[in-house]
């Protein structure tokens, strides 16, 4: 539920910011909120509601949760960037030199800033006790 809401919620910020649908952008990552975070925190707060703070199985959600998070806004991130930088000398080597055609570009847009890891860390929880309430 973590990862439909914050794709949901993605995509339609998308379509405000861009004013044009992007298919990919239900399924893709990238962009605020994060869905990584959204689904793991979502997960911990299940965990916590019905195991206890104190349980082994909420520690190994909130490591597992710590993890995706911190790959997602460092690892990720920094992919995007180098993807980013890729891209751009492909676009000038292209110009440069005409038997020079790349296929495809590198996608981009695959990590969080630590505010897209934040707010979706806060969506996971607030969906973790929603869906919890109804048992």
């Amino acid at each position: 539920m973590g990862w439909f809401v914050a794709q949901l919620i993605k995509t339609i910020l998308d379509i405000w910011l861009t004013k044009s649908f992007h298919p990919e952008r239900l399924t893709g990552s990238g962009g605020m909120p994060s869905s990584h975070s959204a689904t793991v925190c979502a997960l911990a707060t299940s965990v916590f509601l019905i195991n206890g703070v104190g349980s082994f199985e909420f520690a190994m959600a909130v490591f597992f949760a710590i993890v995706v998070m911190h790959d997602a806004s460092g690892v990720r991130m920094e992919t995007g960037k180098q993807a980013a930088i890729l891209n751009e000398m492909m676009e000038t080597f292209s110009k440069m030199y005409e038997n020079a055609k790349f296929e495809q570009s590198l996608k981009e847009l695959v990590g969080h800033t630590p505010v897209q890891v934040f707010v979706g860390a806060i969506l996971g929880i607030a969906i973790g006790f929603a869906v919890n309430s109804f048992y």
